[in-house]
């Protein structure tokens, strides 16, 4: 069994002499603005030249982040496809938008869509796999120098934008936000004013509950929970509020006077955490103060990441690296390796 020691995280030299995954979060920021500067994005309005697709299916690691922010405006229907085959009904009317990360999973959607007159974007990393493959008059490849998959989804997105599909994105103000976010959760600064170091103390003992209101704080939440499992070993649970509750409400308080060496005592309690991306919707409003008076009835440590400045994506990401900060030191709390 691993023992969280909190002071681990006010100690900057052993942080920093450990902390790989708090580097790879700190360079967040500046992956998506090497990503966002390679972009030829004007390159597909050239290729579109005006055309309006019939839908648009995308493919690939974060086609349903893309999904999830696309689709509210998106004037045409918009898939977001599970597997690198595409669908039979698609054709010459359609846009393909493949995220190729991992280039050599692609190849064959972006075969079949050539083959189909679909006009294409793929998002790669670099010239390799896709050069021999993504090769026509309507197919347009952009390399973005990295193969993290968010920077992936947010040049597909600032494409579609570019075609009147998708919202505006504003790459730059995203790279800020994670920028802030690295500030504000950096090794060197120390507990108490650290929202990441305290929320990793807040889950060390506990069971975390965690939910997200809205459609894209409910997927930060998923993708929180993940990397919660992965660095502890131990159950993290991302649901809808209608789920959250029952286990709120059978919740039953820690013993503060149990003794922490009796081992009929280790049994851990449940932290809730709410994401909190400022929806608009009244019952995301509603759904999470009735989740916060539940875990207070029932002496459920409650923590709350909030960001509520800039468009969907932004707020997205923020709340998503503050999370992946907090599992980061959680894992470095309980000496179980740097990866998050």
């Amino acid at each position: 069994m691993f023992e969280f020691d909190d002071s681990r995280l006010d100690d900057v030299d052993w942080l920093l002499g450990r902390g790989q995954r708090l580097r790879h979060l700190a360079l967040a920021g500046a992956r998506l603005r090497q990503g966002v500067a390679g972009a030829d994005l004007a390159a597909l309005a050239r290729v579109a030249d005006g055309f309006r697709p019939r839908a648009v299916i995308v493919l690939g690691p974060e086609a349903r982040l893309m999904r999830a922010v696309a689709e509210p405006t998106c004037p045409v229907p918009l898939v977001a496809w599970p597997t690198p085959s595409l669908p039979a009904w698609v054709g010459s009317l359609d846009l393909v938008v493949i995220l190729a990360s991992r280039p050599e999973e692609m190849t064959e959607a972006i075969d079949q869509s050539l083959r189909r007159g679909a006009v294409t974007l793929v998002v790669a990393p670099k010239a390799g796999a896709v050069t021999e493959h993504a090769v026509g008059r309507s197919v347009v490849t952009v390399w973005t120098g990295t193969d993290d998959h968010f920077v992936t989804a947010v040049v597909a997105l600032a494409g579609l934008e570019a075609l009147g599909l998708a919202p505006a994105v504003a790459p730059a103000r995203v790279a800020d936000g994670l920028d802030q976010v690295a500030e504000q959760c950096s090794p060197h600064v120390a507990l108490g004013s650290n929202p990441a170091k305290d929320g990793a103390v807040c889950l060390a003992d506990s069971v975390p509950l965690i939910w997200g209101g809205s459609v894209l704080a409910a997927r930060a939440s998923r993708r929180l929970a993940e990397a919660l499992r992965q660095v502890t070993g131990r159950t993290a649970l991302a649901a809808d509020a209608s789920e959250l509750a029952p286990v709120l409400a059978g919740a039953t308080p820690q013993d503060l006077f149990a003794d922490p060496f009796d081992e009929a005592g280790l049994s851990q309690g449940l932290s809730l955490v709410c994401l909190d991306d400022d929806s608009p919707d009244p019952l995301v409003g509603q759904a999470g103060r009735q989740l916060s008076a539940l875990a207070d009835g029932h002496g459920v440590r409650l923590a709350t990441i909030r960001h509520s400045q800039g468009g969907a994506v932004e707020r997205y990401a923020c709340l998503l690296q503050h999370g992946l900060f907090a599992a980061a030191y959680l894992g470095l709390g309980l000496n179980r390796g740097t990866e998050a």
